[in-house]
């Protein structure tokens, strides 16, 4: 059997899921991306709509794993990162997680948003009745990917003076696309990648089912 070379990379902060997937040990073939406009079907949904890309039978070519842990619906991004940590323990292979803003980040920084001169690059999610969800950006070349993660994705209550902001849109394919890319990075540097760390990111309490 050869050796496993496959990168899965799994999205699920907004209303559709993304899933996507690469081999490692080919780095100019194109990867395979889909996404899948679940809403509240993901539980139900979830492994058919990976099987689509990955077989299960094909589980055990996996090399690495990455998953966006939040921020987003409490029940959609839980499901992702609980398949993502099972399958990375069961396999015994890296898993990584990357915020959502994080990602949304990248794909601003490739059309020139960022600054190199900029300190911080605010993005925000505005929830109505609840406050903003808002993380903070850099260009940082020592980071993974370029970007560093200043300021985590944390709540501001409705009557705390926000950061003001850049609103945070997930595109699903484009940002699994971001999340494959800091999968091959983190597979050339050797990172350990322990499942046991990568954790949903909740800034807000799971008191709305996403």
């Amino acid at each position: 059997m050869s050796e496993p070379s496959l990168l899965l990379a799994l999205h699920s902060s907004s209303e559709t899921l993304g899933v996507g997937l690469c081999d490692l040990q080919q780095e100019g073939a194109p990867p395979q991306c889909a996404s899948f406009p679940l809403g509240r079907q993901l539980s139900n949904a979830l492994l058919p709509c990976v099987e689509e890309l990955l077989p299960a039978e094909r589980w055990p070519q996996l090399a690495r794993i990455v998953v966006a842990t939040g921020p987003g619906g409490f029940t959609g991004t839980r499901l992702t990162v609980v398949l993502a940590r099972t399958l990375a323990q069961q396999l015994q292979i890296p898993l990584h997680g990357f915020s959502s803003f994080l990602l949304i980040a990248r794909r601003l920084a490739a059309a020139g948003a960022l600054q190199p001169d900029q300190p911080q690059f605010w993005l925000q999610q505005t929830l109505p009745r609840r406050g903003i969800v808002a993380g903070a950006y850099r260009l940082e070349a020592s980071a993974l990917g370029g970007i560093e993660e200043c300021v985590e994705p944390r709540l501001f209550q409705p009557d705390e003076a926000g950061p003001g902001g850049v609103e945070a849109q997930v595109e699903a394919e484009a940002d699994v696309l971001q999340l494959l890319t800091l999968g091959r990075l983190a597979h050339a540097a050797a990172m350990p990648g322990p499942w046991s760390t990568v954790l949903p990111l909740y800034p807000t309490s799971p008191v709305e089912g996403g």
